[in-house]
């Protein structure tokens, strides 16, 4: 009889493909990982099932190559989540599963997992080295007292040989993690007592550990929400559980993984992040199967955790928690259902709630938590102050009242924030003759400034090219640099106070190894000044932090985007919150031409519950997010004609739903990125069901629509328009 597999691939097909399995292979499990034939390649996918009939020609059915039996297989959760992604997203399940590992599990050739440890073995721990074999009986004697010993602790005492020679005559073997025995079971190291308000949120989470439930811990900036995940951890411990703490940006993992390994010195901690080299993070996601926590960004959540017990989001409203590539998920709402799905809780912590979050405790979806005080005793939330720039002058980006602030904390010997979220030396090039302004000329976007190198660069498509002598357009050789980015400031700031050491952060000067070293020099006093981009302004604890000042944050206040003012009262309680953190007093100063305006008057009292509360009004009376449901269908093409004319043959051969409005095509409000025209189409809905059910109907249609576009995708629940 012949045995047929269904097997799920990377391809944009939205189907499963059947293999033929040889006689000599036995019945692999559903998530087994497979090599098989597809056209000319030879590809890896996930098996899903077993049949006895298949709907392919005899002559057609093809046999896998092989099983890959030398890597474990997708859990039957991973599965289950990858299916309802699938299902939410309408995004094809195969590349969802493959996806969901790391890139060189997706490889075919053999795979070795990492063995760092080395840990007695099971036989006969009594027996002794030769006794002129001092070396190998001490390495024996700390074995038999800690368990296992980690690679880089026996290289950084030059017993590898010795090592070696105990493995070669059985006392010890490598293990990818250290044993699961009782002497190295978690412990921790003594908690700080909690605060009134700490206490309060542990004694509501505590009791509903053991079912699903989704809190929301909002609690303002140092209110010390890191110590309640901490005492949850230490409660899944006990209850030998899992737990998933997901961040946003790869740059909070050096802080919360020295945090957690302080705290818990006998778990097994484990790390999740694309900045891993390929072995590493494949290392890791192996390793999360018998880890005791797992820290990671988004990826983590389709990590194998079978004996998870909590999840928590920390900084939920980040909007990096949203894929926006491939399958366009939300990390945080994928977690939100694993915990459903696995009964458990999830704990969704942050100072500014997305607004979605915060409607559903208003609505009694999430259960609200508040932390309004900090958690230092002393410690107070910072003074804001708003400098207005329609009565003082500006130079090079500065007031003189920010100077002299920079100034006299420096004198004081405090340390000060300065936050531009623009990097570059200046947004670009103009030239005063002709208006000329470095067009890239691949997207609808300028070329910015960076002095290193001296190069113009595109932000959105990578492209870059010589700074020109003189301008292209008529020749003026008097090119000026038009507006202030990171770079640019941080010249201003060292002729403004050239004692002063400083340090800038953006992506042109942070890799994610430099974040411990930058934590190090922050907290030892070696800096005085940080000066960087929206990479600062969450999660980082620096207590000689007293001064933080915001430029140039305008721009969202009249952003057609209707999130944009959202994002801007978030962004700026998360960089105030970086002041005062511990018991010197914190001043923020915040440079704008809008002082009146609404946002302000909230976040002069940090005021999160009545901004958000405004907003949601305005929403509601909008039929805006959260109060209705919207999906987005991209179409890009090398000519704006050609994604017009898929996008108005899709709304053609849309259903009918009296539920669901289909609005008009649109050019992207990005109308050019990387040489393709992008155009757009909004769907929405206030039923999320009748959403669902238009875009499973709708999906098929637009999709076999001729002649095709350059690429399409559909957004669902999108965040950027």
């Amino acid at each position: 009889m012949t045995r047929i597999i269904q097997v799920a691939l990377d391809t944009p097909v939205d189907r499963l493909f059947d293999y033929r399995l040889p006689p000599n292979f036995h019945p692999p499990v559903p998530g087994t990982l497979v090599e098989v034939p597809f056209g000319c390649k030879r590809l890896v996918g996930v098996v899903l099932g077993e049949s006895t009939a298949t709907q392919v020609a005899p002559d057609k059915l093809r046999d896998i190559f092989g099983l890959l039996d030398d890597r474990p297989a997708l859990p039957a959760a991973i599965i289950k989540l990858a299916q309802f992604c699938a299902g939410y997203y309408h995004y094809p399940l195969g590349p969802i599963l493959l996806a969901a590992l790391p890139p060189r599990l997706r490889d075919a050739k053999p795979f070795s997992a990492a063995a760092p440890w080395l840990c007695l073995s099971d036989a006969d721990h009594t027996a002794e080295p030769p006794a002129r074999a001092h070396a190998q009986r001490k390495l024996l004697t700390t074995l038999r007292a800690q368990t296992c010993l980690h690679r880089d602790a026996i290289r950084e005492h030059h017993q590898g040989r010795h090592a070696a020679a105990l493995i070669e005559t059985g006392w010890a073997h490598w293990r990818p993690h250290p044993p699961r025995c009782a002497d190295a079971l978690p412990h921790t190291v003594t908690a700080p007592q909690a605060t009134g308000e700490q206490r309060t949120v542990l004694d509501a989470l505590l009791p509903a550990l053991g079912q699903y439930g989704a809190h929301l811990l909002h609690g303002a900036t140092g209110s010390g929400k890191t110590e309640v995940y901490l005492q949850l951890i230490e409660a899944m411990h006990a209850r030998d559980r899992q737990t998933l703490v997901l961040i946003p940006e790869i740059a909070l993992t050096p802080q919360l993984e020295n945090t957690f390994r302080a705290r818990f010195p006998g778990s097994r901690i484990a790390v999740l992040h694309s900045g891993l080299a390929d072995n590493a993070r494949a290392d890791n996601w192996l390793a999360a199967a018998e880890c005791d926590l797992l820290l990671g960004t988004r990826l983590a959540v389709f990590a194998p955790l079978p004996r998870l017990g909590l999840i928590v989001v920390d900084e939920e409203h980040d909007t990096s928690f949203k894929q926006q590539e491939g399958l366009r998920y939300s990390a945080r709402d994928v977690a939100v259902t694993r915990a459903k799905q696995r009964d458990i809780p999830i704990v969704l912590g942050s100072a500014t709630p997305s607004l979605e979050s915060y409607s559903h405790a208003v609505q009694g979806r999430y259960r609200l938590l508040e932390m309004r005080a900090r958690a230092v005793a002393r410690a107070r939330l910072p003074e804001i102050g708003l400098i207005d720039l329609r009565h003082l002058p500006v130079e090079n980006g500065l007031t003189r009242p920010v100077q002299h602030a920079l100034a006299e904390n420096l004198a004081r010997g405090e340390q000060s924030l300065v936050f531009l979220n623009r990097r570059g030396y200046s947004p670009a090039l103009y030239c005063s003759s002709c208006a000329w302004v470095s067009p890239c000329p691949r997207c609808s976007a300028r070329l910015v400034l960076h002095l290193r190198g001296s190069r113009l660069k595109c932000h959105h498509c990578g492209h870059e090219t010589r700074i020109p002598a003189a301008c292209p357009s008529c020749g003026n050789p008097d090119l000026k640099a038009l507006g202030h980015g990171t770079q640019r400031l941080e010249e201003t700031l060292t002729a403004a106070l050239p004692s002063a050491r400083i340090r800038r952060i953006d992506r042109d000067t942070m890799r994610p190894r430099a974040w411990a070293e930058l934590g190090d020099s922050v907290r030892g006093g070696h800096t005085d000044i940080l000066l960087g981009t929206q990479m600062l302004a969450k999660g980082h604890d620096f207590p000689n932090m007293t001064l933080a000042v915001i430029l140039d944050c305008d721009g969202a206040l009249y952003s057609p985007d209707f999130r944009a003012t959202e994002r801007l009262f978030a962004q700026l309680m998360q960089v105030a919150g970086r002041a005062g953190r511990a018991d010197k007093p914190g001043r923020v100063l915040v440079q704008t031409a809008f002082p009146d305006h609404a946002l302000f008057r909230h976040l002069l009292r940090h005021d999160y519950a009545a901004f958000a509360r405004d907003l949601l009004a305005e929403r509601k009376k909008l039929d805006l997010p959260p109060f209705t449901r919207q999906a987005l269908l991209r179409a890009e093409a090398p000519h704006m004609s050609a994604a017009m004319a898929f996008l108005r043959s899709a709304v053609q051969c849309a259903p009918v739903n009296e539920k669901v409005t289909v609005f008009d095509p649109t050019p992207a409000p990005m109308a050019r990125v990387a040489g393709l025209e992008r155009a757009q189409l909004l769907i929405q809905s206030s039923s999320r069901l009748a959403l669902q059910q238009f875009l499973s109907q709708w999906r098929p249609q637009f999709a076999a629509i001729k002649p095709r576009v350059a690429r399409w995708s559909l957004d669902i629940d999108p965040l950027e328009f």
